[in-house]
């Protein structure tokens, strides 16, 4: 399994990347009320995607045998993408006004940037452990 590490782990940065921008252009079209928010493939292919997503990250856990409990960032980004998801909804469809749907998007946006700061340097301070 470990030599489809390169494969999977570029699988999960490429969902990763497409669930954000599903997000973005989800949120647009909710603030302008759009009835592209109502195609069939607009509310099917990001869920597909997610849950690619998802899977692709528990697979990448379980082959490295990175745990939450031992790794305080990746306890961090689990955390963070709950925050990402409610965010996201908000965003979308939940938020009863466009500006409340449009400050939720960019708070999605900011929580999908902590996460991957905090990816990139496999610590819960994120882009703050940089230095």
């Amino acid at each position: 399994m470990i030599e489809h590490y390169f494969l999977i782990k570029h699988l999960h940065i490429t969902t990763a990347t497409l669930s954000l921008l599903f997000v973005v252009v989800r949120a647009w079209w909710s603030v302008r009320e759009s009835s592209w928010l109502q195609r069939r493939w607009v509310r099917v292919l990001p869920h597909v995607n997610d849950t690619l997503l998802l899977t692709l990250g528990v697979l990448l856990m379980v082959m490295l045998r990175m745990w939450p409990q031992h790794h305080p960032w990746l306890a961090a980004k689990l955390i963070a993408l709950l925050l990402y998801i409610g965010l996201g909804t908000l965003a979308i469809k939940r938020g009863r006004s466009p500006a409340v749907r449009g400050g939720a998007a960019l708070a999605a946006v900011a929580t999908f940037a902590y996460m991957l700061g905090a990816a990139l340097h496999n610590s819960p301070l994120s882009w703050l452990a940089a230095g």
